[in-house]
């Protein structure tokens, strides 16, 4: 055909060259900024990240708040029986129960990377027998603890805490003995089903358990007069509720692929995964036994020694965790330690309930810059950390805004005496400004161990908080008479430190840098087969 219509005749142009021209023509940069000006503009960017960045931060921190908040309950309804009362059950919570946390939280990480790594290979049926070794090993762990819990009167006394408080304290702690069986099977299966992005369902447990300790506390406290004993009874219970929840929906086959019943085969390498569990507890439980803790790894299976660095966030968190401890066992020690020992650890409820969500948001954080340098997109990593560093800024200014605003009134909710929340109101300031900081430091922190930067950042938080921080915390709470507030202004100083010293670090990094030693490592681990 010659009329055109087909285009194959030479010299001629079809009818429609303008219109083809357009588009076979690249396309300009004013056209580009056109075509996406809806699509890469900065609120568009900011919506997609914080959208997968709350994905992964809002049921842990409905899981945290709500966890912790059955603690916060429980000194609440104390509190209101008496001073003593409320700073017996308050170091049997912040202290022991928390002892006992800590610990066990850093042996069940070893989970994580375990049923991580299986879910990934599809070698479904693992992640159950992984999850059944972890509920062994840390069942074992509780029992062994339970001297502490059977012996906490006389550990007191012998740190110098008041004859009164110290026996209180004891009776209350042998009463809150369920917890630690129950935190051996909530925190595995919490992890197990992270792994499989599951986590709604433990968050909606969690939720249910507030709601029914609130009502059952005030049952047992007040309708039925048992006192600050039917308080921690009442948390025995609200924890065992969180604990079997998730149980309960893998057993009715909420996951099918990777629950196929309890198993022998739990039993078998056993030894192996209860020293895996070790190293990564002693992480946390207490800092300055990490070299013991890669020796253990190194001894069970060199390779492993990999998944024990990989861990050494949870160390960073312990820095924190266990300073706050110390702080209340060192104010038993002042005058007037009943009241001191009250205020401060209203105050550490208070912040340790507001932290919840800065700490989800380190797991968050870690998890979305690993992932994208891990695929290699350095200029994504940096700003993911900045809009999770924004968020939670913002979130944390909400916070330091509203404690000052009720700075006389934060602990009416734990206390109906003058001197505590007199005391309380003096702290007002510094809880603020731990608040405060606390909204960036594990932001921050989260950044590093997506980045893989643990070790270094590690060596940072201890000389911030032990070198600087509790020295200083001493110096200012007995040397110049300031008590509890100088003792807390020790903590501050070396977060602020440490906060400074990680931004600085963050604002200087190659981001293209840290995407391709991000690649260089994916690909050691693959060709090694990865962590068994």
């Amino acid at each position: 055909m010659k009329d055109g219509k087909s285009g194959d005749g030479a010299g001629e142009e079809p009818m429609n060259a303008p219109l083809l021209e357009e588009y076979l023509s690249p396309p300009t940069t004013l056209q580009l900024n056109h075509h996406n000006e809806k699509r890469d503009d900065l609120p568009s960017r900011v919506w997609v990240e914080s959208k997968k960045f709350w994905y992964i931060a809002g049921p842990s921190i409905v899981i945290r708040l709500s966890s912790n908040s059955i603690l916060v309950i429980t000194q609440a309804f104390a509190g209101h029986l008496g001073v003593l009362e409320l700073a017996a059950v308050s170091i049997s919570v912040t202290v022991v129960i928390g002892f006992t946390f800590g610990l066990l939280l850093g042996m069940a990480s070893a989970l994580e990377t375990l049923c991580g790594q299986a879910y990934g290979a599809k070698r479904y049926h693992m992640l159950g027998i992984y999850l059944q070794r972890s509920w062994i090993v840390l069942t074992l762990c509780a029992i062994l603890l339970l001297p502490v819990y059977i012996f906490t009167t006389p550990i007191l006394k012998l740190l110098g805490q008041p004859h009164d408080l110290a026996e209180l304290t004891g009776l209350v702690t042998i009463w809150l003995i369920p917890i630690p069986f129950a935190l051996a099977i909530q925190l595995p299966s919490q992890r197990f089903l992270q792994c499989q992005r599951k986590t709604p369902i433990a968050a909606w447990v969690c939720m249910g358990a507030l709601l029914f300790h609130i009502f059952l506390t005030w049952l047992v406290v007040y309708k039925l007069g048992f006192g600050v004993l039917g308080a921690a009874a009442a948390s025995n219970v609200s924890w065992w509720i969180i604990a079997l929840g998730p149980v309960a929906y893998m057993a009715c086959g909420g996951c099918p692929e990777t629950w196929t019943g309890f198993s022998m085969e739990a039993f078998s390498g056993l030894w192996d995964f209860f020293k895996l569990s070790v190293a990564s507890g002693v992480m946390i439980w207490y800092t300055t036994l990490s070299l013991f803790a890669y020796l253990v790894a190194f001894f069970a299976d060199a390779h492993r020694l990999n998944l024990v660095v990989a861990k050494f966030e949870w160390e960073m968190y312990s820095l924190e965790y266990w300073y706050y401890r110390i702080l209340v066992l060192m104010s038993g020690n002042l005058n007037n330690a009943t009241v001191a020992v009250s205020a401060l650890t209203i105050c550490m409820s208070i912040n340790g309930w507001e932290v919840m969500i800065p700490f989800a948001f380190f797991a968050a954080t870690g998890v979305r810059v690993a992932t994208e340098l891990g695929a290699g997109n350095g200029k994504a990593a940096k700003f993911a950390s900045q809009v999770s560093v924004i968020t939670s800024l913002i979130i944390g200014i909400f916070f330091c805004t509203l404690i000052m605003v009720f700075h006389d009134k934060l602990a009416i909710i734990f206390t109906s005496s003058e001197a505590v929340l007199h005391a309380v109101d003096n702290l007002a300031f510094l809880l603020a400004c731990t608040i405060l900081l606390n909204s960036v430091q594990p932001i921050l922190s989260g950044v590093a161990v997506g980045s893989g930067w643990q070790a270094s950042v590690a060596y940072i938080n201890i000389g911030c908080y032990y070198i600087i921080g509790l020295p200083l915390g001493a110096v200012l709470g007995w040397v110049f008479h300031f008590g509890v507030p100088g003792i807390w202004s020790g903590m501050i100083g070396g977060t602020a430190i440490q906060t400074l010293i990680l931004s600085i670090i963050i604002i200087r990094c190659d981001w293209d840098m840290q995407a391709q030693k991000a690649s260089r490592r994916m690909n050691m681990l693959s060709n090694s087969g990865g962590i068994p």
